[in-house]
């Protein structure tokens, strides 16, 4: 299935092995210390659901999420740079929210750097609360910074999205 955003059509639906080298390029155009490969397929191993974000064709995002009992844990999600500012991460969340909700889960959670406003910012506007810090959860360059740790129950989300079906 496929949704509009800013007048063009995006699908989200499962990664699939000839996705990879397109992950891994967002992923190492975005982050200085990235996820390997290894680490992508090892998560398509496991099971968990791992998503991207098409838009005409070409990879603009995925998103790494773990399901277990009646909770989701977003691990990984990430726009191409030059997607970036488009509402691509909030339709990425939102088909997972959505998945979440589905499935029977109650909460979600995820880690962002304290440093990332942005994502704070994005998290914040879906409904998530700040409920902690991991202290030194991050590598930098010189060092180790702190995560919040976020989480959205889903029993105070509205869920008007959820009919829109936007993974296939």
């Amino acid at each position: 299935m496929s949704a509009v955003l800013k007048s063009e059509v995006l699908d989200i639906r499962p990664i699939q092995e000839n996705d990879i080298p397109s992950v891994l390029k967002i992923e190492q155009a975005s982050y200085r210390f990235p996820w390997s490969e290894r680490i992508f397929l090892d998560c398509v191993a496991a099971g968990y659901h791992c998503r991207v974000l098409l838009k005409e064709g070409d990879v603009a995002g995925y998103c790494i999420v773990a399901h277990a009992a009646e909770e989701v844990h977003i691990l990984n999600i990430c726009v191409g740079p030059e997607y970036r500012r488009e509402g691509c991460a909030r339709l990425l969340i939102k088909n997972e929210i959505s998945i979440g909700a589905e499935s029977g889960a109650k909460e979600i959670y995820l880690e962002v750097r304290v440093s990332n406003l942005g994502a704070i910012d994005l998290y914040k506007g879906l409904g998530f609360k700040n409920i902690g810090v991991r202290k030194d959860y991050y590598p930098t360059g010189s060092g180790r910074e702190d995560a919040y740790v976020f989480r959205l129950l889903l029993e105070d989300f509205e869920h008007g999205f959820t009919s829109l079906n936007l993974y296939v």
